[in-house]
């Protein structure tokens, strides 16, 4: 077993690793929301952090926090308060090792999240249509694990 956790970005521009996870939480905030471009932002604490490949783009947030993302694809990948290190969990090679422990900033959450498990999964006729979409497409991104090189994808 490593003693790092690794990730990066989509396109494998931008990679990192890390010796310890933390408390990981769910922040509903409206920048988290925004900077996820979804109605959340699963994040894990981290020490022992490195960028082991290219350099991330910085985005001020705050004027307490920083956010660090791939600038060739958009990955949200940190948020940065101080010497605190968050990492977005989906950016994980094995998202799985971090485990939700909370919930933050619950007073922006989108009512939609109240009731996910309340909507329906896909009918089999659109499970079917999204496989023969799958069976289509050639992925570019980066595998889940360090690669020693990586191909520049510019489209």
């Amino acid at each position: 077993m490593s003693a790092f956790h690794t990730g990066g970005c989509q396109c494998g521009a931008v990679r990192y690793r890390f010796t310890t996870l933390g408390k990981a939480s769910i922040c509903h905030c409206r920048m988290c929301q925004k900077a996820f471009g979804n109605y959340f932002a699963p994040l894990v604490e981290v020490e022992g952090f490195e960028w082991t490949r290219g350099a991330r783009a910085v985005f001020a947030s705050s004027n307490l926090s920083n956010r660090g993302f791939c600038r060739d694809c958009g990955t949200p990948l940190t948020l940065e308060t101080g010497d605190v290190y968050e990492v977005a969990v989906g950016s994980l090679d094995d998202p799985a090792v971090a485990r939700i422990d909370y919930h933050a900033n619950i007073a922006d959450r989108h009512e939609v999240t109240l009731r996910f498990h309340e909507i329906p999964e896909a009918t089999p006729d659109r499970e079917t249509d999204n496989e023969a979409w799958n069976a289509r497409i050639v992925s570019h991104q980066h595998p889940d694990h360090d690669t020693d090189t990586w191909l520049e994808r510019t489209s």
